[in-house]
């Protein structure tokens, strides 16, 4: 499977973000973050980044999560992370 773009991660964030939290995915920006803007719990942070991994094919340690502040943060990783 070929690499997702920037704008693909974002829109699959967005929509992974809208079914956990019930956020507007038009919400779902860059320089959001999950916690203080999205008020995505660490609960649902956790679905997040699951729904994430299996959706983009990327592993996302425990360590790397408490990294992840914003929307921006974690489509960056996943940028870099995922398997072409």
């Amino acid at each position: 499977m070929a690499a997702n773009t920037k704008e693909e991660i974002l829109t699959g964030l967005a929509e992974i973000v809208n079914e956990i939290a019930g956020i507007p995915t038009e919400d779902v920006e860059l320089d959001k973050s999950f916690t203080d803007d999205l008020d995505v719990d660490s609960l649902s942070m956790v679905e997040v980044v699951v729904a994430a991994e299996e959706r983009f094919s990327v592993k996302i340690p425990d360590d790397d999560v408490k990294n992840l502040k914003t929307v921006g943060d974690a489509v960056s990783y996943i940028l870099e992370h995922q398997e072409d």
